[in-house]
């Protein structure tokens, strides 16, 4: 029988199937193997008279450590347009981790209210080319909300963002609650509370919804030259650089940096050129 973790707590772990939800514990080899079973990842299970056991987990599409959580396909990546005001470089790092982790990220732009007269088209403009979907949307109100619903759909999805930004409120309104209950395990799993927050997937628009306000920060590292991979802007133009291997800093007759202002928006390409520096700064410094 296969299905898929929706929630994993001392030691068990529940499993989505067509038959419903199974209470699991995992076979000892895992920690042999140094493999623990994550929160969306897609199992096998074995039943006999002592109980359920995953027997198998399947490869993973992508890996989240905060949260703790396998296969996500999408991000919701949520920033206020006011109080806060957008952080380009971190949205930026958001949106370059996501990439790396192969996970489609999709800019939600919170408190539209707040907008100022073309703003909203200035925003897209920063995008061209990218092909990433943004959406300006009320989350107290519900106001945009809509098409964020019908995005759910045959996706595992997780929120992030700055802290401020609405990701919560968010996250109320696409799961249906009212408050978000922390460190509360699911009624219908019998288990009581638990003073620990675990990452779980509801049923949303017969998908799934990582039942965290996801992450506010990032950790991860990369080498330089990878960095260009993560900018989907840049790909229709690789190959068409003077010389092969080009990183699209400081090289000449170089594709990308012609387009930029035109096809390339310079907001993104500054934030590149500014990472890629860094990028060589801390490889430096490890040596």
């Amino acid at each position: 029988m296969e299905g898929i973790i929706i929630k994993g707590i001392a030691g068990f772990y529940y499993v989505k199937t067509e038959d419903g939800v199974l209470e699991c514990k995992a076979r000892g080899i895992f920690r042999k193997m140094n493999l623990t079973p994550m929160v969306g990842d897609r199992v096998s299970v074995v039943t006999n008279v002592q109980g359920n056991t995953i027997d198998k987990i399947h490869e993973r599409s992508s890996e989240l450590v905060r949260p703790f959580v396998a296969n996500v396909s999408q991000a919701y990546v949520v920033f206020a347009l006011r109080n806060p005001d957008i952080n380009f470089d971190l949205l930026n790092k958001f949106i370059v981790s996501l990439e790396k982790n192969g996970i489609t990220p999709v800019l939600v732009f919170n408190k539209c209210d707040l907008a100022k007269e073309g703003e909203e088209q200035s925003l897209k403009g920063i995008f061209i080319g990218t092909g990433y979907e943004l959406y300006f949307i009320q989350a107290k109100t519900g106001v945009g909300l809509e098409p964020l619903f019908e995005k759910l759909k045959e996706n595992i999805t997780v929120l992030c963002g700055p802290s401020g930004s609405g990701k919560s409120t968010l996250l109320n309104k696409l799961s249906g609650k009212e408050q978000m209950e922390t460190g509360e395990i699911s009624k219908r799993l019998n288990r009581g509370k638990h003073t620990t927050r675990h990452s779980e997937l509801i049923v949303v628009n017969d998908s799934f919804l990582v039942d965290t306000p996801g992450f506010s920060t990032m950790e991860f590292t990369m080498e330089p030259e990878e960095l260009k991979d993560y900018f989907p802007e840049f790909h229709e133009y690789e190959g068409e650089c003077r010389f092969n291997g080009c990183n699209h800093n400081k090289e000449p007759e170089c594709r990308v940096k012609q387009e930029v202002g035109h096809t390339i928006s310079k907001i993104r390409y500054d934030f590149y050129t500014k990472y890629y520096q860094e990028l060589i700064e801390e490889k430096k410094n490890k040596w």
